[in-house]
């Protein structure tokens, strides 16, 4: 499983950060993968320097072997939050996916 991480806009994206997040995914998402070749995850700051609340946005997309990406989107008042809401999110729309795919075989 490949995990690609991507900052625009008002995210500072450190090598700590990607390394940090990167550890967040593995971890949370290694029973699916032998199943998700790829996930980009993509943060994005709405108001940058002008602040805000929820304004921390993270998008997660997975690539499941040989099917179409399914993605996520969570905003929140942090990266990590963001990140958090976006991760459970994924998981349980991946649980949904591939519990209705055993059924079916």
């Amino acid at each position: 499983m490949k995990i690609q991480v991507n900052t625009a806009h008002g995210i500072h994206g450190s090598k700590e950060f990607n390394t940090w997040i990167e550890e967040i995914l593995t971890n949370d998402f290694s029973r699916f993968k032998d199943r998700i070749t790829r996930l980009e995850v993509h943060f994005h700051d709405e108001n940058a320097a002008k602040g805000g609340a929820a304004d921390k946005s993270c998008m997660i997309e997975a690539r499941l072997a040989g099917k179409k990406p399914i993605a996520v989107n969570h905003s929140a008042d942090s990266e990590a939050l963001a990140v958090t809401g976006a991760t459970h999110k994924m998981l349980h729309r991946l649980e949904s996916i591939l519990d209705r795919q055993s059924h079916h075989v």
